[in-house]
């Protein structure tokens, strides 16, 4: 009687339990507005960073045309604290001169292929910035600093920075 009563429990916990917002996958070509409005706890991350002044100073006055391509899991924790700092910095930023491809990866690594192929992408999110076409620089899991100091630090040298 016990086992039965257990699975009886079981499969009421099945139906009832719902996969929190932070299991939402999305995968493919993402936009800042499309991560916010399907995962909106995301949103409170966003909000409550707060980036380091002077550097966005210093990014809004990148003068060249810079691609940051970012490969994101919207189940990944890493990736909602460290691109929702990101998507913060870019609001603030507003530079038309820093543009960002954001890409969503599924969680099954065997699945990943057609997202990430060619970008030798480990571990999420990666943040992988070009200057003049050639990429000069990563960002991968966790920054070393913080994102906006990180990515200072790649472009920078690049754009004539200090």
């Amino acid at each position: 009687m016990t086992g039965k009563k257990n699975l009886f429990l079981l499969l009421i916990l099945l139906l009832i339990v719902k996969p929190t917002p932070a299991q939402v996958e999305e995968v493919g070509p993402l936009t800042p507005e499309e991560i916010l409005q399907k995962i909106p706890e995301w949103k409170p991350f966003v909000d409550g960073y707060s980036p380091q002044l002077d550097i966005i100073s210093r990014l809004q006055a990148v003068p060249e045309e810079v691609r940051v391509e970012i490969f994101l899991g919207t189940w990944c924790p890493d990736c909602r604290q460290h691109v929702s700092a990101y998507l913060k910095i870019m609001d603030m930023v507003r530079n038309p001169m820093i543009r960002t491809i954001y890409t969503g990866v599924p969680r099954d690594r065997a699945a990943r292929g057609p997202y990430i192929e060619g970008k030798n992408i480990e571990r999420l999110p990666t943040f992988i910035v070009f200057f003049r076409d050639a990429e000069v620089g990563r960002i991968i899991e966790t920054p070393r600093k913080s994102v906006e100091k990180d990515l200072w630090e790649i472009l920078g040298p690049k754009v004539g920075g200090r």
